[in-house]
């Protein structure tokens, strides 16, 4: 399953990329970092990480090294391919 998670940076980007570059992304086992974007390109202070994970728990073990820096939103996404056959099957295309 993919997750986007949603980074507010608390202290601002410096801390969060310096922790970054001398630890790396801390990720356990099992989570797996797949992108990410930085969206506001003057504060940089809100970052969108896509992730993938078969065990969800697994955020908590990675958070633990990085809630201190900021704050996280969590979301269960799926591609446009599996929403449009999900819609299909809620309201069929007629021929």
């Amino acid at each position: 399953m993919r997750y986007m998670v949603i980074e507010h940076y608390t202290a601002g980007p410096g801390p969060v990329y310096a922790r970054a570059a001398s630890r790396g992304r801390m990720l356990p086992d099992g989570l797996h970092y797949i992108e990410s974007w930085i969206v506001d390109d003057e504060s940089l202070d809100r970052c969108f990480q896509l992730m993938e994970t078969d065990d969800p728990s697994l955020f908590d073990v990675w958070l633990d090294h990085w809630r201190d820096l900021g704050e996280f939103e969590i979301h269960p996404v799926i591609d446009s391919a599996e929403a449009a056959r999900r819609v299909d099957v809620i309201w069929p295309a007629t021929p």
